[in-house]
């Protein structure tokens, strides 16, 4: 059930749960992140509602998108947009939630791209800005922390194409290269969109082994503001 916070709807009785985001490029090891803290206790862990956008009644919107972006990427962004605002509003089972990824990195990475790179028409930004507009204005959509796996452009690219995800054969490295730069402009450089909460950055190249070591060298700072 929404109630009202400070005039934005909100779920009753959620606003004292935490909620951090792990956000970061294809590939830069969210999923592996997000598994690694998922056995501690007391951490509820959403991923990115991926095979809902492989599958809308039959049809693959997330592969239509990557084949021709110009004419999907209006579809795939507007529900995009939709489910990662289900996973904003989905009443939270435990003290703190994990997040793969945002409904801000859905517009200020992946619709920027898109629109910047000349892939989506203006008419398609200026629709999806208006809609994302309305939602951080009228919703309330606390986030707590947002942790950056900061990986290179290379690395995604390798770690891409050994997963061998059917929709990621068509992505080409300066693709990469174009969302890690985005990144970088918003968590890192600050200087193009908001930011909704603290950024944690953590490198991100390194092998499996070292990457679980970091993750458990930085739980005390990604659980901190979380009153366990």
């Amino acid at each position: 059930m929404l109630s009202s916070f400070q005039g934005k709807l909100e779920r009753n009785g959620e606003a004292k749960k935490s909620v951090i985001c792990i956000e970061g490029n294809i590939a830069s090891g969210k999923t592996t992140c997000l598994k690694y803290f998922s056995d501690t206790s007391n951490i509820e862990v959403l991923t990115e509602p991926v095979s809902k956008w492989r599958n809308v009644h039959g049809h693959n919107p997330l592969a239509l998108m990557y084949q021709d972006p110009e004419r999907w990427g209006l579809t795939l962004q507007t529900y995009v947009q939709l489910t990662m605002l289900d996973r904003h509003l989905s009443a939270i089972s435990a003290p703190v939630r994990m997040m793969e990824r945002s409904i801000f990195s859905a517009k200020y990475i992946f619709v920027e791209n898109l629109f910047k790179s000349g892939k989506m028409p203006e008419v398609d930004y200026a629709v999806l800005s208006e809609w994302f507009d309305w939602i951080i204005t009228n919703i309330y959509l606390p986030v707590d922390l947002i942790v950056y796996l900061q990986a290179s452009p290379q690395t995604c690219h390798e770690r891409l194409k050994q997963r061998c995800r059917e929709e990621e054969k068509v992505i080409p490295l300066e693709y990469l290269e174009s969302i890690h730069q985005l990144y970088e402009d918003w968590l890192i450089h600050r200087t193009s969109s908001p930011l909704p909460a603290p950024v944690l950055v953590i490198p991100a190249d390194h092998d499996l082994e070292e990457m679980l070591h970091q993750y458990e060298e930085n739980r005390d700072k990604i659980l901190a503001s979380c009153c366990l």
